[in-house]
C-alpha cells in the first residue's frame, strides 16, 4: 500500500545469503542511499545493515509515497559500482540484471507508535539475533549508536544477560 508521507519498516535481502557484499561495501551503500536521497529525499528513522541483508525504517515526504523508485535506485546504484565476479543464473543473465540483490523486499506499513517502537527495536536486537554481537552496541553498521547520541537510548541498551530477546529466540 502506498500512502504519501507515510512510515515502512523494510527487510531488503542479498541474492545469495552467504554474501557479506552488504559490510564489504557499507560505503558503497551509502553513496547509495545518498545519492538516492538526494534526488528522491526521504527519513531514515532506524536502519541496521548486516553481512546479507538489512532493514530500515523510513518516512516518506508528505506527497510521495514512491518507496519502491527508491529501492531501486539504491539498488542498482550498489550494484552498478560494487566489483563485478558473482555468479548469475542465466534469468538474471537474459534480464542484464548483476544478480546482487534479491528482486522484492519485504515492506509494512507502520500503523503506529507502539508498532514503531518494535520495529525500531527490532532493527536495533537484529545483530544479536543472527549472532554477530553480543551486545546491540558493539555492531557498528546501526543507527543505535545515533539514538544513544541523541539520548533515546542508554548505551547498555538490550542487555539483561541471557534473557535479552525483544520477542526473538536465539
Amino acid at each position: 500500500m502506498l500512502i504519501p508521507g507515510a512510515t515502512y519498516f523494510f527487510t531488503v535481502n542479498l541474492a545469495n545469503r552467504r554474501k557479506t557484499f552488504l559490510i564489504d561495501h557499507i560505503d558503497l551503500l551509502r553513496d547509495a542511499i545518498r545519492y538516492t536521497r538526494q534526488r528522491h529525499p526521504f527519513l531514515i528513522d532506524a536502519m541496521v545493515v548486516l553481512p546479507d541483508h538489512l532493514h530500515a525504517i523510513w518516512t516518506l515526504p508528505p506527497d510521495d509515497a514512491d518507496f519502491p523508485l527508491r529501492w531501486r535506485l539504491i539498488k542498482t546504484w550498489f550494484s552498478r559500482n560494487l566489483p563485478r565476479g558473482e555468479h548469475r543464473r542465466s534469468s538474471r543473465v537474459d534480464k542484464s540484471e548483476r544478480g546482487i540483490w534479491q528482486r522484492r523486499y519485504w515492506e509494512h506499513l507502520v500503523r503506529d507508535e507502539t508498532d514503531f517502537a518494535r520495529h525500531v527495536d527490532y532493527i536495533h536486537w537484529n545483530p544479536v539475533k543472527h549472532g554477530h554481537v553480543a551486545r546491540v552496541k558493539d555492531w557498528p553498521y546501526s543507527t543505535f549508536h545515533r539514538f544513544v547520541r541523541d539520548g533515546v537510548l542508554a548505551d547498555d541498551w538490550g542487555w539483561e544477560g541471557d534473557d535479552a530477546c525483544f520477542g526473538e529466540r536465539q
